[in-house]
């Protein structure tokens, strides 16, 4: 019997391809009204909605020359010392829209004059009520605990708000062609599971990834901590380097995400010194030379753009998490010591 989480991260495709043609004119509606009224982002988020906004880190400043900036909550709530929120769009995204901090950070910005914008899975939630505009992500009820669909919906959102900042039909493009890449990459992966077995006794391993996917390497590890009580960390091939790759061993894992990209070749250099150190490699990649260095491969849809991949990649990390949860005996829509709201303040 298929649980709930499973079902979630098969369904993700139709999903995005939903969302895509349901919210497009929001996204430009919403592109129109607040083009060249602000020269930075702020967003605020928590989990998973933190970690799309570290992949809108990357879109923003790649796609639209913007800086984004990730809020800080305590500020508005704790200290009560928010800053000058002065030329900024601010961006609430939260798959409830409940959490009392988030929408603090967007009730300081409306009362500092800023525009905001909430995404959201519940249009009707407080965040929605407390931002000028609501981009939904239309992933439907989300059953089960750690996110997934509304993971990938919320970077979905950033990425048409991006393609309304450029208008770019090259670009627009691209992101169109994502439901049917999330969909071979899930077809390809889902017949590599049973390999996950292999890693039933870990509790311990590191995710690496870099400039579109260094957000997927912490969603991946977020996900693999939540649903398996491993302890997940994850670091760009950059900070990893810095000091953390002094705890590599052998048979060390090592979760590397790895698509065709300007940052291919780096990670490529670290899976080289990591197979001389005889550490434990898995590889998330469309790249022969990535992928044939693993002890376990997980390939996603070639032809994938930079920037796109993160939607793929992310499917073969959920799709490792779920299987992991399955090998250790967990129940995979009943995560040990999580619900489904937080609120945090």
């Amino acid at each position: 019997m298929n649980s709930y989480l499973q079902d979630e991260i098969f369904a993700q495709p139709a999903i995005i391809q939903n969302q895509l043609h349901t919210t497009m004119n929001i996204a430009e509606q919403i592109g129109n009204s607040i083009r060249n009224h602000f020269k930075y982002i702020v967003i605020a988020a928590r989990g998973s909605s933190d970690n799309a906004a570290r992949y809108a880190q990357y879109l923003f400043g790649a796609h639209n020359r913007i800086q984004v900036a990730l809020a800080t909550p305590s500020l508005f709530t704790m200290y009560h010392t928010p800053p000058s929120l002065d030329e900024a769009l601010v961006i609430g995204i939260s798959q409830s829209g409940q959490s009392p901090d988030i929408v603090a950070v967007l009730e300081t910005a409306r009362k500092q004059g800023r525009p905001t914008i909430a995404i959201t899975n519940i249009p009707e939630s407080p965040l929605a009520k407390t931002a000028d505009y609501i981009l939904p992500l239309e992933a439907g009820l989300e059953k089960a605990i750690a996110a997934t669909k509304t993971y990938t919906a919320s970077m979905a959102a950033l990425a048409l708000l991006s393609c309304e900042f450029s208008n770019d039909p090259q670009v627009r493009n691209q992101l169109m062609m994502v439901p049917d890449q999330m969909q071979t990459t899930l077809e390809l992966c889902n017949t590599l599971l049973t390999r996950v077995e292999r890693y039933r006794y870990i509790n311990h391993c590191t995710v690496i990834g870099r400039g579109f996917n260094y957000a997927t390497a912490f969603e991946i590890a977020l996900k693999i901590k939540e649903l398996t009580q491993v302890i997940a960390e994850s670091y760009s091939p950059a900070d990893f380097r810095h000091g953390p790759i002094a705890t590599i061993r052998p048979g060390f894992p090592v979760i590397l995400i790895a698509p065709l990209g300007a940052v291919h070749h780096d990670i490529i250099d670290l899976i080289q010194y990591l197979s001389e150190q005889r550490a434990e490699i898995i590889v998330i990649s469309n790249a022969p030379e990535a992928l044939h260095k693993a002890h376990l491969a997980f390939p996603i849809a070639p032809d994938v753009p930079d920037w796109t991949s993160p939607f793929s990649t992310v499917i073969a990390g959920q799709l490792f998490s779920y299987q992991l949860t399955i090998e250790k005996g967990y129940n995979p829509d009943q995560p040990i010591g999580l619900t489904k709201v937080t609120e945090t303040y």
